[in-house]
């Protein structure tokens, strides 16, 4: 009976007391569970990845939304592409004017680079304006003068050269520039160069060139002209004329107009004139060589009595004045530097008339835009003949202010 009693009770306390501990390690672990539960329950939420078709499902619409908004972007493309189409001469036509008048501020700035360079203070006529202030012209008129011509210039100023304030208006209203070109003296200030000084006091038309004077340098002077004028006035067109030939300038003025929105013009007399190669004769040609067999033509050229190039034109000349070969004649050397560039040669021999027959060609209504004998590459005596010439062939004083570009 006690030992019954004694296992019981030793039975009975083991048993309490590991109920004692099983209780206890029950309820933290019952604790410890409820834990682990909340912190995978959040680790889960914020580290396991969706399930595939959810990604796919996803990535789908994404998709779906990307291309549709690819898809608008093309059609709004598409009607942009075909809007400027249906534009591209205007946009051509900015572009073209926005690359030039960039080019042209480049080339004046390096036009007086290269005087400061070269120790020649810039005059106050070559200073270039500000683009936002420069005005456009139609056309400048350099007319091309030597330092014993003054006669030329003055029966020049008597016929079909407006002058002082008649010039400053046609300036003004028509944007005709005109100007007679001269370069100066192998001895600068001396008494030709004061001389021109006391003319241009005088009249206020002349354009002078950072150039030395001298026959044998007129492709030189050629260059230095179109350059200088390109750099002080924006215009559509630049005119070489000699101070030997009858010029009506608003006949002039309305056939360049015809081509103003052609962006590489070059106008004038075209011809193709033997290549001299014998010594001694007018014209010889000392890089005979150069054109082939003994005997051959030159290239299409305009001849050099009047000839006008476009703006680009003379941008190009600006640009790369430094670089084009100069042959003896000047306007052999202007048709060279032309060729192998997309230009477009206009023949009109209404530049070239003669002083025989542009008397019946005005009064046929055929009004001749420059006149001059052949025989002598000018008007023969000019000094003397031009205000007979004038009078026969001219345009008329109303011409001008009755003339719209």
């Amino acid at each position: 009976m006690s030992l019954k009693h004694h296992h019981r009770g030793g039975g009975g306390g083991g048993v309490e007391m590991s109920g004692s501990k099983s209780f206890v390690s029950k309820k933290w672990t019952f604790l410890l569970c409820i834990g682990f539960f909340c912190a995978g329950t959040l680790f889960s939420d914020r580290m396991w990845p969706e399930p595939e078709a959810n990604v796919a499902s996803r990535e789908a619409a994404s998709d779906e939304r990307l291309l549709h908004l690819v898809s608008d972007d093309c059609d709004s493309s598409k009607k942009t592409s075909l809007g400027e189409v249906y534009k591209s001469p205007d946009a051509i036509q900015t572009l073209d004017k926005t690359i030039s008048t960039l080019e042209m501020e480049l080339a004046a700035a390096k036009a007086a680079q290269e005087s400061i360079v070269n120790g020649s203070p810039v005059s106050d006529e070559f200073k270039v304006p500000q683009t936002a202030t420069k005005r456009k012209y139609l056309m400048v008129v350099g007319i091309n003068t030597a330092f014993n011509s003054r006669k030329r210039r003055d029966s020049v100023r008597a016929t079909w050269m407006p002058p002082g304030e008649e010039r400053k208006k046609l300036e003004e209203e028509k944007g005709i520039v005109m100007r007679f070109v001269i370069g100066h003296s192998a001895t600068p200030g001396g008494i030709l160069d004061r001389a021109i000084q006391a003319e241009e006091s005088k009249h206020g038309d002349f354009l002078r060139l950072d150039h030395v004077e001298g026959y044998l340098e007129l492709s030189a002077k050629t260059k230095s002209y179109f350059s200088t004028a390109f750099a002080l006035w924006d215009a559509d067109f630049y005119v070489k004329v000699d101070d030997d030939v009858h010029v009506n300038i608003a006949t002039l003025g309305a056939e360049l107009a015809r081509y103003r929105m052609k962006p590489r013009v070059y106008i004038g007399c075209m011809k193709s004139g033997p290549v001299l190669a014998q010594k001694g004769v007018r014209y010889h040609e000392p890089e005979y060589w150069k054109f082939g067999e003994e005997g051959n033509k030159y290239f299409r050229h305009a001849t050099g009595q009047l000839y006008a190039i476009s703006r680009e034109l003379a941008s190009y000349i600006s640009i790369n004045q430094n670089v084009l070969h100069k042959y003896v004649n000047e306007d052999v050397s202007l048709g060279s530097w032309f060729l192998g560039l997309d230009v477009e040669h206009v023949d009109d021999r209404r530049l070239c008339c003669g002083t025989t027959d542009c008397e019946w060609k005005a009064q046929a209504g055929n009004m001749c835009v420059a006149s001059f004998d052949w025989s002598c590459s000018g008007i023969c005596r000019s000094a003397v003949r031009m205000k007979d010439v004038h009078r026969r062939c001219g345009e008329g004083r109303d011409a001008l202010i009755a003339a719209s570009f």
